[in-house]
C-alpha cells in the first residue's frame, strides 16, 4: 500500500501524491518558449520531486532531451577552480544522459574542456539545433562560489548569443533552490567573495538576468489537495467528507507541501486522534506545531541568525506591524524567499500559514519568557479552573489574567505595557491551552491597534480581540469587527481585552458580558 511522504521525493506509486499536472504543464509553457528560469522556493516545497515529474514529462515528450543535475553532496572540490567545475559538470552530463540516450552521451566528456570558454564552445557544438533541456537542482549548494558566478556568466553569453543566432546552446535552463539565483553575486560582493569592477556590475550585471519570471504557484490548493485524498479514500474506504477535509487541510497550512502531507500522515499513523475528520486534522495541527522538526529547526535558524529578520517577524506577528511593504526591501525578499511571509499586490503581508503562526509564536513567548526569568505563570489550581471537564473557560480565563495583570504589571513603565501587552497575554494563555488545544494569530486582520487570537480547544472555538484603548468611537469599532468576525466563523460569543494605558483617574476597569443583537460580547479593560 501507497503511504504519505515528508522526506525526500515523492515517488509515484509508492506514496499518495497530490496532482500537479497543471503546474507542469504551466512550467512547460516557459520550457516551449526557451525561457530560462529560477525555481526558488522555501525549504521543504516540493521543488525536488517537482523536477523528477518534469524530467519524466520531457522524456515523453517528442524532440526534447534533458540533462538533470544536482549539486547536493557535490562538495567543495567540484569549485576549487574552472577546470575541475567543467570536468565534473561534464560527467554528470553524461550519467544524466546515460539513461535515455547513451550515443548521445558519450559525446559530452571531453578531458580537453578545462576552461569555461572552452565549456561554452562545447556545449554551443553539442546543443546546436537541439532542445536540449537542463535542470540543476539544490544550487543552494553553489551559492558560495565564484566558480559558480563564472558557470552562470557563461550561460548567459551563450543565451545572448544563441539569440543572434551565433551559437547554439540549452534550449531552456531551470535552476531550483531556495536562494533567488539573481542575486547570486551581490550575495558574494557582500560576503567579500567577489571583487566588483565598479558599482555599474554590482547594480546591473548579474549573471542571471536573462532569467524569465517564474510565477507559477507551487502550493496546494484545497482542490489539488482532494486529488491526493481522493486517492487515499479508494484505498481505504474511511468515508471521510473529502472536500471539507481538503479545506480544513489547506485552512491551516496554505497548501504548504510539506506542512500537508505531515498532517495527512499524521492522521493516517495513528498519531492524531480524531480519524479523517475536522477534529483529526486540527489535532493533527496541534502536533506539528509543536513538534521539533527540520523545517522549524531551519525557520528559528534563519531568525537566529539574523536580527533584522527577528525583529521583523516579531513587529509583524506580536506587535502587529501592518506598514505597506514592498517585495523591493531585501529583508521583506528574504522572509519571503524562506517562506515566512506571504504578499499580495498590494503591499499587505502576512505569515505564510497558521502552522507557522502558532510555531514561530510559541518560538517567541519561549524566548521572552526566557529573558525575563519566567517558567511558568500559571498554577496547577488555575489551570484544573479554567479547563474543568475538560472544558475551556474563557470568561475565567480573561478574568484571572486581569488578577495577574493587575498584581504584576500595574506599576510597568507605559511604553513597556504598549510593546509588550499582548505579549504577557501571549504568555499566560500559553500553558492553558497547549494541553489539549492550541492558539493562533490572525495575522491578516492584525494591525498596530488590534489583534486576532483564535483558540481552539476540545473542539470549540474563542475568538479574543486585543486592543490599545483608543478612545470611546475606536471602541465602538472594535465591537462592530469583533461581530463581523464572530458572524463569519459562526459564533455567538466573542471576547474584547483592552488595554487601557490612561493615567489612573481616567481609566475604566470592566469585565462584562454585553448583549449585541443575538450575540455575546464579553467585555475586559484593565
Amino acid at each position: 500500500m501507497k503511504k504519505f511522504n515528508v522526506t525526500g521525493i515523492c515517488i509515484t506509486g509508492k506514496h499518495y501524491m497530490v496532482n500537479i499536472d497543471r503546474k507542469l504543464f504551466s512550467i512547460m509553457e516557459l520550457i516551449h518558449d526557451g525561457q530560462y528560469f529560477t525555481i526558488n522556493r522555501a525549504r521543504q516545497y516540493g521543488k525536488t520531486t517537482t523536477l523528477v515529474l518534469l524530467e519524466r514529462l520531457l522524456m515523453c515528450t517528442p524532440g526534447y532531451t534533458c540533462i538533470s543535475l544536482t549539486f547536493e553532496g557535490m562538495g567543495d572540490a567540484m569549485f576549487n577552480n574552472e577546470e575541475q567545475f567543467c570536468q565534473e559538470f561534464l560527467i554528470q552530463a553524461h550519467e544524466a544522459l546515460g539513461h535515455t540516450d547513451i550515443i548521445f552521451a558519450e559525446q559530452w566528456p571531453d578531458e580537453s574542456v578545462k576552461s569555461f570558454a572552452a565549456l561554452g564552445r562545447h556545449i554551443s557544438k553539442l546543443c546546436r539545433n537541439s532542445k536540449i533541456v537542463l535542470l540543476i537542482d539544490e544550487v543552494d549548494q553553489a551559492s558560495n562560489n565564484q566558480v559558480f558566478v563564472q558557470f552562470l556568466g557563461m550561460l548567459r553569453s551563450l543565451f545572448l548569443r544563441k539569440a543572434s543566432g551565433k551559437a547554439g546552446t540549452f534550449h531552456s535552463v531551470i535552476l531550483a533552490g531556495v536562494h533567488d539565483i539573481k542575486n547570486i553575486k551581490l550575495k558574494l560582493i557582500n560576503d567579500g567573495r567577489h571583487i566588483q569592477q565598479d558599482e555599474h556590475e554590482r547594480q546591473y550585471n548579474s549573471p542571471w538576468n536573462i532569467a524569465a519570471k517564474f510565477t507559477v504557484d507551487m502550493s496546494f490548493s484545497a482542490t489539488e489537495i482532494s486529488t491526493m485524498l481522493l486517492e487515499y479514500e479508494e484505498d481505504y474506504k474511511t468515508g471521510m467528507d473529502i472536500t471539507t477535509i481538503a479545506e480544513e487541510i489547506y485552512r491551516f497550512t496554505c497548501g504548504y507541501p510539506y506542512l500537508v502531507s505531515r498532517i495527512c500522515k499524521c492522521i493516517d499513523d495513528g498519531e492524531s486522534s480524531g480519524g479523517w475528520t475536522i477534529s483529526g486534522v486540527q489535532n493533527a495541527v496541534r502536533i506539528i506545531a509543536f513538534e521539533k522538526s527540520v523545517l522549524k529547526d531551519d525557520i528559528f535558524k534563519n531568525m537566529e541568525n539574523n536580527k533584522a529578520i527577528y525583529e521583523f517577524m516579531y513587529k509583524m506577528l506580536i506587535e502587529g506591524y501592518n506598514k505597506r511593504i514592498s517585495l523591493f526591501d531585501p529583508l521583506v525578499e528574504r522572509c519571503a524567499m524562506f517562506g515566512f511571509i506571504s504578499v499580495d499586490s498590494h503591499g499587505n503581508a502576512g505569515v505564510s500559514n497558521k502552522i507557522f503562526e502558532m510555531a514561530m509564536t510559541d518560538y517567541f513567548i519561549s524566548k521572552e519568557n526566557s529573558a525575563a526569568g519566567v517558567s511558568n505563570l500559571i498554577c496547577n489550581g488555575m489551570y484544573t479552573e479554567i479547563t474543568q471537564g475538560g472544558k475551556f473557560n474563557m470568561e475565567l480565563c480573561l478574568r484571572k489574567f486581569s488578577e495577574h495583570y493587575h498584581e504584576i504589571y500595574a506599576s510597568a513603565a507605559i511604553n513597556f505595557l504598549e510593546t509588550h501587552g499582548r505579549m504577557i497575554f501571549l504568555s499566560f494563555l500559553k500553558p492553558l491551552v497547549n494541553g489539549n488545544g492550541f492558539f493562533h494569530i490572525e495575522s491578516q486582520f492584525t494591525d498596530m491597534r488590534r489583534m486576532d487570537v483564535i483558540v481552539d480547544y476540545a473542539r470549540e472555538q474563542f475568538i479574543i480581540e486585543l486592543k490599545l484603548w483608543r478612545g470611546e468611537r475606536a471602541q465602538g469599532k472594535a465591537y462592530e469587527q469583533l461581530l463581523n468576525y464572530m458572524k463569519s466563523k459562526g459564533l455567538g460569543k466573542g471576547y474584547l481585552l483592552t488595554f487601557d494605558f490612561r493615567e489612573e483617574g481616567n481609566k475604566s476597569p470592566k469585565a462584562e458580558w454585553v448583549q449585541v443583537g443575538s450575540k455575546k460580547i464579553f467585555d475586559v479593560i484593565i
